[in-house]
Order: C-alpha cells, then sequence, then structure tokens
C-alpha cells in the first residue's frame, strides 16, 4: 500500500511516535548522510516493505510532512509506533524479519479484545501491518482495527503519543479521513462492492458515512440520466426507445449499487427507482405511438412490451408498478389482436350458416308432420337452399374488409397454435361453402396451402348441383330413364374434369 510504503515516517526511518530530540537527529543525520550521497538505511525500513529510494528532497518533504500535529496523525495511523512492551518486542522481530512472530504477538493482545490503555498502540500496527496484505480478508481485518482503536476512548492516548499532549481531536472526523484515504487507494483496485465488503465489520457509524459517500455520486448520475433521456424523448419521439435503452443500460450499474448501500424500502432509492421507470415507461408509450403502423407493427409491439418490463423490474412504487402493468397487459392482448380478430368475424360467419341450417330443417320437419299421404319433399331444392342460406358474395365482402393482407401477415406470426388451428379451421369451413370465383377474392386468408384443390372442389360440387337440378327437370319433363342416365353422364365428367385438375 503506497499509504505505507512511502509513509513519510518510513522515508524519514523513525516511527510515528518518536520524540522530538529523536526526531532532529535522525534528520540532522539522513540530511549529512544525502549531502554526501552516502546511503542511507534505518532500522526501521522494513524488509515486508521492499527497497526505498531515499533523496534529499523526499527526505526534506517528508519531514516537513510530519510537523504539524494533524499532519503526525493522519500519518501515524499508516505507520507504527512503539508504545508498549509488546510493541517493543513485536517491531524486533519486524526488524528481524520475523513477520509470524510479531504478528502473532499483536493478534494476541487485540484478537476478541476492547482498546485499552496497554495496547492500543498493537490495534493501529496490526491494522498496518494487516492493509499491506494482498488479501481481502486482511485487508478487512486492518480496517477494522483502525476503526475500533479511532471508536475507542484510548485513541486520544494514540493521538498524544504522536503529536503534542496538549493537542485535541475529533474522533468521528478523523475516522472519515481515515476511510476518505483508504476510498482513494482502492478505487482502481476494487469495485464499489468489493470495498462496502471491507467496511462490512465496521460500526454503523462508519456504515452510514460510507453510505453517504457511496449514494451521492450514483444519485446524481441516475438523475442526470433521466434528464437528459427526457430531453431526447421530447425532441425525438421516433427514437425514444433507443434513448430509454441506453437509459436502462447505463443506470442500472448505478441502481444496482444504490440498492445493495440502502436497501429497498429506502426512500432516496425508492424515489430514484420510480423516476427512472417513470421515464422508461414514457419513453415505451411515446415510441408505440409513434412507430404503430404497417408491416413492422409486431416489432414495434414487442420493443415497447421489453421497455415495460424494464420499468416493472426497476419499480418499487405500487403507482408506477400498476402503470407498467397495465400497459404489459394491454400490449399482451394486442399480441394476437389481428388473430383475434379473425377468428371472431369467421366464426360469426360460421354462427349465421349454423342458424340458417336449423332453420331449414325445422322448416322441412314442419311440412313433414303437415304433408299428405302421396306428398314428397323435394330435397335437391331443400340442399339448394342450405347451399345458398347466406348470400356468399355479401359475405366474401366483409371478409375483404374485416381481414386486410397486412392482418393475415401478423397472423402468421403468431405462436398462439391453438388459435391458429381454430382459424385454419375457420378458413377452410369458409372455403368449403364458397364458389371459386369467391375463393380466388380471399385466398390470401389460406396462406399454409395453395387454394387451387378448394377451388377445384367447388367447381366440382357446382357442376353436380347444376347437373342434379338438370337431371331432376328432366325426371320430370321425359321421365325417370332418362333422368338416370343423364346423371350417369354427368357422374363420369365430374370423374374426367377432377382428373384433368389434379393431373
Amino acid at each position: 500500500m503506497e499509504l505505507i510504503q512511502n509513509n513519510p515516517y518510513r522515508i524519514a526511518g523513525i516511527l510515528s511516535n518518536a520524540t522530538t530530540k529523536e526526531l532532529e537527529k535522525q534528520k540532522g543525520k539522513i540530511k549529512a548522510y544525502t549531502k554526501v550521497g552516502k546511503e542511507i538505511k534505518s532500522d526501521f525500513d522494513f524488509q515486508i516493505l521492499g527497497s526505498i529510494d531515499r533523496t534529499e528532497d523526499s527526505v526534506n518533504k517528508a519531514f516537513s510532512n510530519v510537523e504539524q500535529n494533524q499532519d503526525k496523525v493522519n500519518y501515524a495511523l499508516f505507520w507504527f509506533l512503539n508504545a508498549s512492551p509488546f510493541d517493543n518486542t513485536a517491531i524486533e522481530y519486524l526488524k528481524n524479519g520475523d513477520e509470524e512472530k510479531a504478528l502473532e504477538i499483536w493478534e494476541k493482545v487485540t484478537n476478541d479484545k476492547d482498546v485499552k490503555s496497554k495496547n492500543f498502540s498493537a490495534f493501529n500496527n496490526l491494522g498496518t501491518y494487516k492493509l499491506l496484505s494482498r488479501s481481502k480478508s486482511d485487508i478487512k481485518t486492518g480496517i477494522e482495527a483502525k476503526i475500533k482503536l479511532i471508536d475507542s476512548d484510548y485513541f486520544e492516548s494514540f493521538v498524544h503519543s504522536v503529536a503534542d499532549e496538549t493537542y485535541k481531536i475529533d474522533n468521528q472526523k478523523q475516522s472519515e479521513k481515515l476511510i476518505d484515504e483508504l476510498l482513494t487507494h482502492f478505487k482502481n483496485q476494487f469495485s464499489s462492492l468489493e470495498t462496502l465488503q471491507l467496511f462490512s465489520g465496521c460500526n454503523g457509524t462508519t456504515q452510514k458515512y460510507l453510505s453517504k459517500k457511496f449514494t451521492e455520486e450514483p444519485l446524481h448520475k441516475i438523475e442526470s440520466q433521466i434528464e437528459s433521456c427526457k430531453k431526447k424523448r421530447k425532441a425525438d419521439k421516433g427514437n425514444a426507445y433507443e434513448f430509454s435503452l441506453k437509459l436502462f443500460t447505463n443506470t442500472k450499474d448505478d441502481l444496482s449499487l444504490l440498492k445493495s448501500l440502502l436497501g429497498t424500502s429506502n426512500l432516496k432509492y425508492k424515489a430514484v427507482a420510480d423516476q427512472l421507470a417513470n421515464e422508461i415507461i414514457d419513453c415505451a408509450v411515446v415510441y408505440f405511438k409513434e412507430n404503430y403502423n404497417g408491416s413492422s407493427k409486431n416489432t414495434v409491439r414487442e420493443s415497447a412490451l421489453k421497455l415495460f418490463e424494464y420499468a416493472l423490474s426497476i419499480a418499487e412504487g405500487k403507482l408506477k408498478k400498476d402503470r407498467a402493468r397495465d400497459h404489459i397487459e394491454t400490449l399482451d392482448e394486442m399480441k394476437d389482436r389481428e388473430l383475434n380478430q379473425a377468428i371472431s368475424l369467421l366464426s360469426s360467419i360460421k354462427l349465421a350458416y349454423g342458424k340458417a341450417i336449423r332453420e331449414i330443417n325445422a322448416q322441412v320437419a314442419e311440412m313433414q308432420l303437415n304433408m299428405s299421404y302421396n306428398q314428397t319433399i323435394n330435397y335437391t331444392k331443400v340442399d339448394k337452399m342450405k347451399a345458398n342460406c347466406l348470400n356468399w358474395d355479401k359475405v366474401v365482402e366483409v371478409i375483404s374488409d374485416g381481414i386486410s393482407v397486412n392482418d393475415v401477415e401478423a397472423i402468421q406470426r403468431c405462436s398462439n397454435q391453438s388459435k391458429i388451428s381454430e382459424y385454419k379451421r375457420l378458413v377452410d369451413f369458409l372455403f368449403s361453402k364458397l364458389g371459386p370465383i369467391q375463393i380466388n377474392k380471399i385466398k390470401y386468408l389460406c396462406y399454409w396451402r395453395d387454394v387451387r384443390a378448394a377451388q377445384a372442389k367447388s367447381t366440382a360440387k357446382k357442376i353436380g348441383r347444376t347437373a342434379v337440378d338438370t337431371a331432376s327437370s328432366a325426371n320430370d319433363a321425359l321421365g325417370g330413364i332418362f333422368s338416370r342416365i343423364f346423371k350417369i353422364v354427368i357422374v363420369l365428367f365430374i370423374i374426367w374434369l377432377l382428373s384433368l385438375i389434379f393431373d
């Protein structure tokens, strides 16, 4: 850690609680050595910190940095001091490169113990040692030791060991200074969440300060992004989807950080989350209104739906959640709108046909009840009545107006196979009742196969009905034998015609 390796006390070659006399003596010695170019070494260079390069400028700067009481305290928190027999022994081990022994002593007098007059310096020294580690667990332990020292009643003893005995200090402000220094050091080393985890064992006051430090910037960034998106949306409604998607992407990490820091019950978090969700909803609404037309309807609907789902995942307040859900429900209903409308129209025609057939059957049944012994029903005429029970030309006209080519293209993209099957059955039913010319007018309804077979079948049925009508007339006029011959000829003609069509 830079704060320790290039600490002014280390460059000066002294411990942080060195007396004024020791400090002046060391200053004179180092200056004399640097002037003649002689290498300067100190018992407190410590092997674990690596090599150190002292120059006349760096030495002068080091002594200058520890002249003021506040500076002495600031730098002492990132260095070692010898204020007890425990420290004396541990530092001797440290000077000789026996780090494990030094660590064992400091841990023994601090682990599961409160800060007291005999161990306050051990808390500081242990913290400094642990902060040198690359292990997150060790760094966390080092931070906790430092904060525990500063928060204790014996921090004053530490301050008076490294600064003037008359010097007064604000523990809370000193704790914040330490945290600020550590945050600056960790900025490019750990993520925000990792850094927060390093402080997770500290007291509530520290947590509140960290929360404030970590929330101010992301809150400001999210609010700025929302305002920027709002301006762009109003200026260019057609591209509101792109603006909203960028807003969601750019604020995702900051919102996640705020959520982990503040929690979903925090009023600040709720407010900014709802503001963000509301802007995404506004973008989705504007985008949908501006672009929902023509062949791109399905794409626009899916894009808007995605934005509403993003907003729902962010929103915390009931009003914003309900607003997002309402839009999602509306778009879900619209998803198969063309298919539902087509099924409804085709079903109404089938129902009308069924009703007409039932009425004809009822009339026939009534006639049978009222007929005399020698009377018969002309079922050929009944069949003709049934075939023409609806004005099929008018039906084709209604279908053409109610189901467009674009609607059928939308139906093709639908994924609801149950409804697709129902639609196909209704189209097949309709085509079974129409003539070839009528089928040709609305053949686009049958997108899944060629309609020529249906037209051929319709043609054959029409010829068959004509033949039956003709045969019936012939039977009345010429007698039964000619009728039977005529029917045989017509059947052979139909077979020949169908062989030509399906050849």
